[in-house]
């Protein structure tokens, strides 16, 4: 183990260093959402409807929403190739491009969003849930054009390696965010008190200041302000946004499916009552703090990945590859612990209700179950980004997750009678063979890689040849 350690540690300094910043990121955006779900869970009370509308609202948007940020996450592998090659002029012309697409993609999804409203009625949640649920989802849809405009640079400033930015830009929103919500979901300071709508206007607001905030530094800094320098209106081009949506599509459509697999989940616990729906929610928000660590590590070897891409050096692209496993599963072991350990304790601090708390003891069991699987599968896609192979990753979600994980869901938790516990056995199933399936996709490629580099013909048109 200590030779092991000794053997990668430069690799998990490097890994680390791009990941911290992120992770800070993250850690700002978990308290965001603990807070949150503490905030409408105590403004309810012994009552669950308010965590439960809080839950339902964010599960119906957040499927479109991470398909649509999916799309947005091509851009980085593209940038990474192309800064490690100094190529400036095609850098500007990708960052023109997708502020003006994303920006578009935003408000397109949003109005996809604002027409589902009608069918919420008819998913078989309880009435008083979905009353609630729809103004509060209705402030997710204003966001939306504003949080895609945000990840328009965020995402080109992954790209070049800097993550400090967009690190301190999120925190500040989500700040923000936590102080918006205390104004709004109980009207302090004079404020209208809007309860569970409330939450949602935090979030708008929150996610209003995000773009504000990462455009003033695009404009202060000059070394990034040279990049919006170089914008010309000859550079909008449909090839350039062609080359973003070849990246983005498989990356949404594999986010999409694993999200729907979560969304599905969530809309059968609506079938279970209003305390599965609350416990879901509590559940989910424990499950959303550890994955936010095991994004931010993705989000480095993604990087990290795409970096030793362009220098086209196939021993980094794998001693960076299995150093980002270590890590991960170093995290995710710890987080199996302590859900286990305190699955009894963390409940009672979202609510007073005493079925919910046993839901969702319950459910933290499960969580522990599939958190070592979940880190496997996002850690191969993160690599597979990088390496710019991401056709692949569509089918395997589609088998993981709808072949799979919901179908088995389902069997356990009303063919069974094992009720929201089995509903959530199915993600164990799900995420462990889209772990394993991408992994074996990783190794076919490495060696593909190293037959390539063997050969002297390790171009960069061999990711579109479909080696």
């Amino acid at each position: 183990m200590l030779n092991l350690f000794q053997s990668y540690k430069e690799q998990y300094r490097l890994n680390l260093k791009l990941a911290l910043p992120v992770i800070l990121t993250q850690l700002g955006q978990i308290f965001t959402q603990f807070v949150d779900n503490v905030m409408v869970g105590q403004y309810g009370g012994d009552n669950p409807t308010p965590l439960a509308a809080a839950s339902f609202g964010g599960v119906v948007f957040f499927i479109l929403f991470i398909a649509s940020i999916g799309v947005a996450l091509g851009m980085t592998p593209l940038i990474g190739e192309l800064f490690t090659q100094k190529r400036h002029r095609e850098s500007a012309q990708l960052l023109q491009n997708g502020i003006l697409f994303y920006t578009l993609l935003g408000i397109l999804v949003a109005g996809v969003q604002y027409l589902i409203i009608p069918l919420m009625y008819r998913m078989g949640q309880p009435v008083e849930v979905v009353d609630a649920a729809i103004p509060y989802y209705k402030m997710l849809i204003y966001s939306l054009p504003f949080i895609m405009l945000f990840f328009s640079f965020k995402q080109f400033l992954e790209g070049v390696g800097n993550t400090k930015a967009e690190t301190v830009v999120t925190i500040l929103s989500n700040i923000s965010n936590c102080l918006f919500n205390w104004l709004f979901i109980y009207g302090n300071l004079g404020c209208p008190e809007m309860g569970v709508e409330g939450a949602g206007f935090g979030t708008l607001l929150a996610r209003v200041v995000s773009p504000v905030l990462v455009i003033s530094y695009f404009l202060w800094n000059k070394t990034f302000r040279s990049y919006l320098n170089e914008f010309t209106w000859s550079d909008f081009s449909l090839s350039t946004i062609g080359r973003l949506l070849r990246m983005g599509i498989p990356i949404s459509f594999q986010m999409f499916l694993e999200a729907s697999a979560f969304v599905g989940t969530s809309i059968m616990m609506g079938w279970l009552g209003t305390q599965a729906i609350s416990a879901n929610q509590i559940a989910g928000t424990l499950g959303n703090c550890s994955f936010m660590i095991i994004l931010s590590l993705g989000a480095a070897t993604t990087i990290r990945i795409s970096h030793a891409y362009g220098r086209r050096d196939v021993d980094e692209v794998a001693l960076a590859g299995k150093a980002s496993y270590h890590l991960v599963l170093m995290w995710c072991a710890l987080c199996a612990v302590l859900y286990i350990s305190l699955r009894h304790i963390i409940p009672l601090l979202f609510t007073s209700n005493a079925e919910v708390i046993a839901i969702a003891s319950d459910l933290m069991f499960f969580i522990a179950m599939y958190q070592l699987s979940d880190g496997l599968q996002n850690a191969s896609v993160s690599i597979l980004r990088g390496l710019q192979d991401v056709k692949i990753i569509i089918p395997i979600a589609f088998l993981s997750y709808w072949v799979l994980n919901l179908p088995v869901g389902y069997f356990f938790g009303f063919v069974l009678g094992m009720g929201p516990s089995g509903l959530f056995l199915g993600f164990t199933f799900g995420l462990s063979s889209a772990a394993v399936l991408m992994i074996l996709r990783i190794r076919r490629r490495m060696r593909k890689l190293r037959i390539l580099q063997a050969s002297g013909e390790f171009l960069s048109e061999y990711s579109r040849e479909g080696l």
